[in-house]
This record gives structure tokens, sequence and C-alpha cells, in this order.
């Protein structure tokens, strides 16, 4: 079982190198920057948190089959919340849609009774919106 020490050490590295490559996209004018790409890689660090620790066993075959599907399903409603709005491109919505996405890993990382990850994932993401 992983330490709360370990987990936010991985879930912070995640959020921190997310967050280091966003910036740089941030400071290319790039529509996708900081806290979408921070989020983004929290979300996935959360997942494989699970599926490494020593309570790997909750993520038998079938629910790996069920993560999968859900988070397919969710990064095309997450899809749906960005918008190009005008005539100019301009991409709006892609922090909400890394939210959306976030939020779908929360809900699978509550679902398995993993407290402990989604707590830490919550402070990083408040942190990281704020």
């Amino acid at each position: 079982m992983l330490d709360w020490t370990e987990i936010i050490l991985r879930l912070g590295v995640a959020t921190l190198a997310g967050g280091l490559i966003g910036l740089n996209r941030d400071l290319h004018g790039k529509p996708i920057g900081l806290k979408t790409l921070s989020l983004v890689s929290l979300a996935t660090a959360m997942l494989l948190v699970l599926v490494h620790s020593d309570e790997a066993r909750i993520v038998l075959d079938a629910g790996s089959r069920v993560m999968q599907g859900i988070l397919t399903g969710i990064g095309f409603l997450g899809a749906g919340v960005i918008v190009h709005a005008g005539r100019h491109f301009r991409v709006r919505g892609l922090t909400s849609a890394a939210c959306t996405w976030l939020a779908a890993c929360v809900g699978i990382v509550c679902g398995l009774g993993q407290w402990r990850v989604v707590i830490i994932a919550l402070v990083i993401t408040f942190a990281v919106l704020t």
C-alpha cells in the first residue's frame, strides 16, 4: 500500500511536469496551457497510481475495460465542451474539458474506494485551478 508521501510525490510531480509543458504552450500562445495539461497529467497519474499500487488487485481485467470505456466516452463529452469562437481561430473550453475528464477519473477512483488518492488529487486540482 502506498503511503501519503508516495502518493503526494507521484501526483505532485505529474502535475508539475504537465504544468511545465503547459507553461511552454502558454508562452508560445497555444490554445492548450498550464491548467489544462496539469489536470490531464494529474488525472492519468491518479489512475496509474491505482494500477501500480499494492492494491492493484482491485482493478481486474473487467474493471480495466470498464475504465477504458468510461474514459473514452468522457473524452467525447469533453470534446463537446471545447468551442471555436467566431471566424478567428480561437479555442475555448480546454480547461473545462480537462476538468470533465479529471472528474471522471476521480469518480473511478472513488468507486474503487481509494480515498487518499482522491483527497490528494482534489487538493492538487483546486491548487491548479486557483
